[in-house]
């Protein structure tokens, strides 16, 4: 019976110690078997298009308003490669974020029959994939698919993966009008940072409201570096009580779902490291369809969010690494790690 008890456990041991390898290196494998699988489908001239050096100064070059990027778009693949693509996409974000993106891409037809063909080309196909360097699981490359409100960048180095500057939008926030009307594909980030606004006492707010006009857009918008000038503005959460502290830990959850768990991890890890030293800043009224602004601050990270456009039905959010953007950090540790 000990025998048997022994072996039970070694093969319990085995299980989570293979477990726990699967867990670090699964997004890494996933993401590499997915941009081998999407860039063997291509045409050699399809992949020229869609494939750049990993150092490539492109690589930096992100936003998320409605124009044409280097790429291979969706309208220029076949069925069979834009389900490959799509594959691709879903092995960067979670379940969760796949459905936001694939949902806010869909809103691009919204909007063409809501302008009736005035205005910007809207485009639900109008997506580019972009693969900088090989694909490998041990190596550096990275991925990038942006379009109209979304740019997700990915960065892979050494089995570590990095996902920023990931953002989201949404246009409109809500579908006011059709078949598919009281549509919120950013809700969550939009009724959690009010309700933690909300919650908030008039002296707190005093400190947290940081300008009663909310800005245009993001302040960092599609800058390549994150960054904003001076101290870090806004309620400190070491001022907030314990309800305030888990609904900016609710709000913070949001951002932290959107990418699988081994990135989501690297982000929790950010935040339990900041502990006290958060900042939550607030621009605008505070009732739904106000126009408003919010951000988050930590020493790694900065969260930004804003619903100003459009008569606050247009809303852009974002996750920056102030470190690890295009996962430089992770490349600077690969190649001291190579050249040692």
């Amino acid at each position: 019976m000990k025998t048997v008890a022994l072996r039970f456990l070694a093969i319990g041991i085995g299980i989570v110690l293979l477990t726990s390898a699967y867990s670090r290196l699964h997004t890494a494998s996933v993401m590499t078997d997915s941009a081998k699988a999407f860039l063997a489908s291509l045409t050699p001239e399809q992949r020229s298009q869609a494939t750049y050096a990993i150092d490539a100064d492109e690589r930096l070059n992100w936003h998320y308003i409605p124009k044409e990027r280097k790429g291979l778009p969706f309208r220029e693949m076949t069925s069979t490669q834009k389900q490959l693509a799509h594959a691709l996409l879903a092995a960067g974000l979670s379940q969760r974020g796949y459905i936001k993106a694939t949902t806010i891409m869909s809103l691009d037809e919204v909007l063409r029959i809501m302008e009736n063909g005035k205005g910007p080309r809207r485009d639900p196909e109008g997506y580019f994939f972009t693969i900088f360097g090989e694909p490998s699981e041990t190596g550096s490359w990275g991925y990038r698919i942006e379009g109209h409100h979304i740019s997700q960048n990915f960065t892979i180095a050494s089995g570590k993966v990095q996902d920023a500057p990931s953002f989201f939008g949404s246009n409109p926030a809500e579908v006011l009008d059709g078949p598919r009307k009281g549509l919120r594909v950013l809700a969550r980030e939009d009724d959690l940072g009010r309700e933690l606004m909300q919650s908030l006492t008039a002296e707190q707010k005093k400190t947290a409201i940081v300008a009663q006009e909310a800005p245009k857009d993001i302040l960092t918008e599609a800058s390549r570096k994150a960054a904003l000038q001076g101290q870090p503005s806004g309620l400190q959460a070491s001022r907030m009580n314990a309800h305030q502290r888990e609904l900016l830990q609710n709000l913070l959850d949001e951002y932290v779902g959107n990418v699988p768990e081994q990135v989501a991890q690297a982000r929790e890890d950010q935040i339990k490291k900041a502990g006290n030293n958060l900042y939550f800043a607030w621009a605008g009224g505070e009732q739904y369809r106000d126009l408003h602004y919010y951000r988050i601050q930590a020493p790694a990270f900065l969260v930004e969010f804003d619903d100003t456009q459009d008569k606050g039905n247009h809303i852009h959010s974002v996750w920056r690494d102030f470190e690890g953007d295009f996962g430089l950090d992770l490349l600077k540790e690969h190649y001291q790690s190579s050249h040692r």
